[in-house]
């Protein structure tokens, strides 16, 4: 299985997945031969500290930094990672950038999280906002891009 699809399932627990927009990362880059390519980006998949770093140093902002702020403000992310809708409106924003972990399976915190694995996603819009979305692992449409890895 393809790594986002796995990722996406829950079934890559300790990777980090990373989106990043096209327009961030220019066109003299090499990263489509590391993760999944879609229409207006790349999707990474990346094992756990490696990818936190990979994020810090794309980005400019610590992975559990940025999570922290996003999860203040409910949003709507693609099911792909690769975008989604900011809260402050649909005109003249853009998704920049997604982060986003799996958490396992715990019956113990209850609601969503006795239901299964949980993916958590934080998004950074064009306009600042930065905003989180969660859903139970494997719950939302699996997209159908390839890695190109």
């Amino acid at each position: 299985m393809e790594k986002l699809q796995a990722f996406l399932a829950g079934e890559r627990l300790d990777d980090v997945a990373i989106y990043i927009d096209e327009g961030l990362v220019g066109d003299d880059h090499n990263l489509g031969n590391m993760g999944t390519t879609v229409d207006t980006g790349i999707v990474l998949v990346v094992p756990g500290e490696a990818g936190r770093n990979a994020f810090a140093q794309a980005t400019g902002i610590g992975a559990m930094e940025f999570a922290k702020e996003a999860m203040d403000r409910d949003g709507e992310i693609e099911s792909t990672l690769a975008g989604g809708t900011c809260p402050d409106g649909e005109a003249d924003h853009d998704i920049e950038f997604v982060l986003s972990f799996a958490e396992a399976k715990n019956e113990e915190v209850g609601g969503l999280y006795a239901e299964g694995d949980v993916i958590h996603a934080y998004a950074h819009c064009s306009c600042g906002v930065n905003f989180s979305h969660k859903w139970l692992a494997g719950s939302r449409k699996q997209p159908e891009q390839t890695d190109n890895e």
